[in-house]
């Protein structure tokens, strides 16, 4: 088993390895540092249609057994549920089974479940603790870590949250062996991302070997670059912005599809189109740009936008790394080297049409 300590505003460990579902309850106690009375402690589980079914009781067994009492609230899967609506239905639903302060939120299942769970339990009575079990691999090696948590409105992805750290991540890789194609082939999308941001090493390891056999290497290696932008940008002001390679086109490739494109599959079009960009603009070689879209390919990611110029250009006009006159983008120099570009909001419209976007 892997631990890799995490040090920010509330430090915490991110374990990652087999069999830890099953023993959440012990690892919840030792990193809550609790040592009796856990009958006083409600744990609200909460987690989509999906990933229930599949791990709730185990989970729910686990937490039973050290003496947790369990409740849970279980939404219909999807990025459509990350709205306000569930998030004020969970949080009334707390309020209705009597949740306290000492109480938490353990978070079953990927980004989505993990994003609303992390800002209902940042709110609820001005904050609880919060456990991430990531049962993706997107979840895994991404959303989980860094106390990202939001919900979208109708016109913008993640456009009200907060930066709400978790007290543990638990990520047992055996969730993993049940995760649909599609699923997986989104978290190499973000896994390929960090592997553009920082290590031309690392890119080659997965041109050679798939993510499936080597999970807890590649999950571990995703984390620990993580770990490096929050230490040292936990509110995303400056570097940790590198972590939205791909995502400023990718963001506005969801809002356009109506979240019908999975996350991975859009921040895959989004690296694909940046990368184009770039080797176009001169900002980087022809090689790096045919490199990215081979790494993509080997992993069956989509690579084209096929929205229009101006319907990709007004959704990016309400993204978070847009102020209005400037919008950073983050722009590959080679595999392993990446910059923060700040670009005239006016000069969007190239940008997209030089990564492949068509009028």
């Amino acid at each position: 088993m892997e631990r890799i300590q995490i040090f920010a505003s509330a430090d915490y460990e991110v374990l990652i390895g087999n069999d830890l579902l099953d023993r959440a309850g012990d690892h919840i106690a030792d990193a809550l540092k609790m040592q009796s009375g856990f009958e006083t402690t409600t744990a609200v589980i909460v987690s989509d249609d999906n990933v229930f079914p599949l791990y709730g009781d185990r989970l729910k067994k686990s937490l039973n057994d050290k003496g947790f009492r369990t409740i849970e609230f279980v939404f219909p899967h999807g990025e459509k549920s990350k709205s306000l609506a569930t998030y004020g239905e969970l949080l009334e639903f707390m309020c209705e089974s009597k949740v306290k302060r000492s109480d938490m939120i353990v978070a079953l299942g990927g980004g989505v479940v993990g994003d609303l769970s992390g800002f209902a339990a940042a709110s609820y009575q001005r904050g609880i603790t919060f456990i991430q079990i990531p049962t993706t691999l997107l979840a895994a090696v991404d959303s989980s870590v860094g106390g990202k948590t939001a919900v979208d409105l109708k016109s913008g992805k993640n456009q009200v949250g907060a930066f709400y750290q978790p007290r543990l991540v638990l990520c047992d890789i055996d969730t993993l062996k049940t995760l649909p194609k599609e699923e997986y082939e989104c978290g190499c999308g973000e896994i390929i991302k960090y592997a553009i941001l920082e290590s031309e090493e690392f890119f080659d390891e997965l041109l050679e070997k798939p993510v499936s056999e080597q999970y807890e290497h590649v999950i571990a290696t995703c984390v620990n670059i993580k770990k490096h932008y929050v230490e040292n940008d936990e509110f995303d002001t400056g570097l940790r912005m590198k972590l939205n390679l791909g995502h400023t086109f990718g963001h506005a490739v969801e809002t356009c599809s109506e979240y019908t494109i999975l996350h991975g599959q859009a921040v895959a079009m989004g690296m694909a189109a940046i990368t184009k960009a770039a080797s176009e603009m001169g900002l980087c070689s022809k090689e790096t740009a045919v490199r990215v879209l081979e790494l993509l390919d080997r992993y069956e990611l989509p690579q084209t936008i096929s929205f229009g110029l101006q319907e990709m250009y007004e959704a990016m006009l309400v993204d978070k790394k847009n102020n209005g006159t400037v919008t950073n983008l983050i722009v590959p120099s080679a595999i392993g080297n990446c910059r923060i570009m700040k670009i005239p909001t006016e000069k969007l419209k190239g940008w997209l049409a030089e990564g492949g976007v068509e009028d």
